[in-house]
């Protein structure tokens, strides 16, 4: 009987810092489960000249991460603005927010978007994005990460280009 209460309770006492250890590993685990960034806590940009035609202002969503290999940016083109050509390794969602603008594949038409579209840009296809001629265009952008590098920048899109001449 001894020996069975013996079983018994080293049985309980192994469940008990199981459990305690589970549930410890588990609050490890979850305690970074959630960050909130506050809006405003992550200053606006100009976007650089060098790839970007006419007034652009970025504002950064979030970086990628090692579980999370995309990064997430609200981009706001005035009339007239845009990207310079580009590709992605991994592709790029577009999900436009508000206003007009128009994207372009390389050698295909000119499209335009509106708030509430959303384009994919595939791996390696040649394109670029901005405002229309008029109206604003804010869309945000997700874009993929492949040896910690989410685009490759080309040459400027020219206002022939843009304007489909």
């Amino acid at each position: 009987m001894r020996r069975l209460t013996a079983i018994i309770l080293s049985l309980s006492l192994l469940v008990s810092v199981s459990t305690f250890t589970g549930k410890a590993l588990a609050a490890e685990v979850n305690k970074d489960s959630q960050t909130i960034t506050r809006a405003g806590s992550q200053p606006s940009r100009k976007a650089p000249t060098e790839y970007f035609t006419g007034n652009v202002r970025i504002d950064p969503l979030f970086p990628a991460n090692d579980s999370a290999h995309f990064s997430g940016g609200n981009v706001t083109f005035e009339p007239g603005a845009r990207t310079a050509w580009h590709t992605h390794p991994t592709g790029q969602h577009l999900i436009v927010t508000a206003g007009v603008g128009r994207t372009q594949e390389w050698g295909g038409p000119i499209m335009e978007v509106k708030a509430g579209d959303v384009v994919w840009c595939p791996p390696g296809v040649k394109h670029w994005h901005g405002a229309s001629p008029t109206t604003a265009m804010t869309h945000v952008a997700l874009t993929g990460t492949l040896d910690d590098k989410n685009v490759e920048w080309m040459e400027k899109v020219t206002d022939g280009q843009y304007n489909g001449k």
